[in-house]
């Protein structure tokens, strides 16, 4: 049997899911770099294609790939491909026979599935397809139930559901190697969570976060405005340990009305170390605390691989800090009773920013990443509305849409240098950042648009970040 590093020469086929587009290319680029590879696609490379060939990879390489990412199906070892059958075949038989022999001896057993993207084929046309390749020389048995080999068959008949061709645009053939982790969409769904919130994260785009972002074994991740922790969740799951803050008193300590249906109050133990415990990952939960993330409490110091966050927009959670236009009398004693609560005041999204940013290089170590969701007003967006910091370099920008007018872009960035004394930002002052710059800024923007065939406004979707 033919060992994974010896198959280093095979170029290697992932099939991707056809939803977040956008953020596919960045996870890929993001595992990849885990390994200390680079993306090397082949010279026919679509974005939007369900179907990426790379070269200059490993079966370990895929295998690693596929066992955290959430934007790919699965993964073959690519035997063969062409835009026909007839191509196809002649691909195969000029696929080296001692890097096929291998998974065709006597004594072994497989099955072949057929798959075609955008169109629906019946069963006896998959066997026809099937029972054409019988060129290729297998020795071994059918087992549909538990093959030792799984091979595919793969149709790509292109995206326009309403333009579905007779004959597919290309075909490829290859031998299965892994599933991806789309499973864990359902399984960590909001849905069934613990403890959730009226913003939770979507359990699909927490995990899409936590790959761009790198998160790994034994780093430390860290959420200024953590919620209900669905981002702890994602990061946790890959073995990371997590920590957060919240300016929310009720949030962080689970009290106050409850977000599900049918239930007024929360109970005792909704809260986020709840969450972490609920998939098996309590240990890897370090604390939350309520802090003001425009008032931070860490020393200056870099201390996070990773941090990760949704910052509020003032749609359905308010941007607020702690603080008054009017003079408050302190205490002699410096403290306050415990039944105090801050005076707090408006937080302009301009400034949620720019204390993110800086934050961010001051605290993350070197080559660590910050991923987090920046709202646009699409009418008036422009690539120069992205907050930039001289310590911190754009990796990703991935737009979510939200409704006709308004969407949300999924940043990531990386810290490429220690910050000096004149490399921090205090503001936003150019024009450009001026949408982030009133109170409710986003939330009319939002609140704005009207449908123009009916004179409506849109519906307006749910905002899923923490």
């Amino acid at each position: 049997m033919a060992t994974i590093n010896s198959r280093s020469c095979f170029k290697y086929l992932l099939h991707l899911a056809q939803d977040n587009l956008e953020f596919r290319l960045p996870e890929i680029k993001a595992l990849l770099a885990l390994r200390g590879k680079p993306f090397q696609p082949n010279e026919n490379f679509n974005e939007k294609s369900p179907f990426w060939c790379l070269d200059g990879l490993s079966e370990e390489d895929v295998r690693s790939i596929m066992a955290r990412s959430v934007c790919a199906k699965s993964a073959f070892e690519l035997w063969g491909h062409g835009p026909t059958h007839s191509e196809l075949r002649t691909s195969l038989l000029n696929c080296p026979s001692e890097n096929m022999s291998p998974f065709m001896i006597n004594g072994s057993t497989y099955r072949i599935n057929v798959y075609t993207f955008n169109k629906t084929l019946a069963f006896p046309d998959r066997i026809k397809k099937i029972d054409a390749l019988e060129y290729l020389p297998f020795k071994g048995t059918v087992s549909l139930k538990s093959p030792q080999h799984i091979f595919s068959l793969l149709e790509d008949y292109g995206t326009d559901p309403n333009n579905i061709p007779e004959h597919p645009n290309y075909i490829y053939f290859g031998r299965w190697i892994a599933d991806g982790q789309r499973d864990l969409i359902c399984s960590h769904s909001v849905k069934n969570r613990h403890f959730i919130g009226n913003t939770s994260m979507d359990a699909g785009l927490s995990f899409i976060m936590a790959n761009h972002a790198r998160v790994k074994e034994n780093d430390l991740v860290f959420d200024p405005f953590v919620g209900t922790g669905s981002l702890l969740v994602a990061c946790s799951h890959f073995r990371a340990y997590v920590c957060g803050a919240d300016i929310d008193y009720n949030t962080i300590h689970g009290k106050g009305r409850s977000s599900r249906k049918n239930h007024k109050w929360r109970g005792p133990d909704e809260n986020i170390r709840a969450n972490l415990r609920q998939y098996g990952a309590e240990k890897m939960y370090l604390d939350v605390l309520v802090s003001d993330a425009s008032k931070h409490v860490w020393r200056q110091t870099a201390l996070f691989d990773a941090i990760i966050t949704d910052p509020p927009y003032g749609i359905r959670e308010s941007t607020r800090r702690t603080g008054s236009c009017k003079d408050v009398v302190k205490p002699l004693d410096g403290s306050y009773v415990e039944s105090h609560v801050p005076v707090s005041q408006v937080y302009y999204l301009s400034d949620i920013f720019t204390d993110l940013l800086n934050f961010s290089a001051h605290h993350l170590v070197m080559r660590g990443r910050l991923v987090y969701w920046l709202p646009i007003y699409r009418p008036e967006y422009s690539e120069q509305m992205i907050p930039l910091h001289p310590c911190l370099r754009l990796i990703s920008n991935c737009e979510q849409m939200l409704s006709s007018h308004t969407s949300r872009r999924l940043i990531t960035m990386e810290k490429i240098k220690e910050p000096q004394e004149l490399d921090s930002l205090t503001h936003l002052v150019d024009s450009c950042f001026s949408p982030y710059q009133r109170h409710n800024a986003f939330r009319e923007k939002y609140f704005s648009g009207v449908n123009k065939r009916s004179g409506k406004e849109d519906n307006k979707p749910d905002f899923n970040g923490e």
